[in-house]
């Protein structure tokens, strides 16, 4: 089985609360936190699933989001900004 990563908390810089605790780097989200990561609505969540551009995995009956689908999600977004601003109207 393969290890979690690990980030340990003295690695943070800056961090207030420095220790050698190891903190386990998350893979999964469930729709509720990500809803918090990205501020956006449990309805917009979904539709971004359903439309494919939010890619998440199911797990018995539980839905979970991966880390890299986030981190594509934003990239999308900040990508499609970049596109088009810089036209005139």
């Amino acid at each position: 089985m393969a290890e979690a990563a690990v980030v340990r908390g003295d690695e943070h810089e800056g961090s207030p609360h420095a220790t050698d605790q190891p903190i386990p780097i998350r893979q999964l989200y469930r729709v509720p936190e990500v809803m918090e990561l990205l501020s956006m609505s449990r309805s917009v969540i979904y539709e971004q699933i359903r439309s494919g551009r939010l890619r998440s995995v199911t797990q018995g009956r539980a839905r979970f989001i991966p880390a890299a689908a986030v981190n594509d999600y934003v990239s999308l977004l900040v990508d499609e900004s970049q596109g088009g601003h810089d036209r005139p109207a």
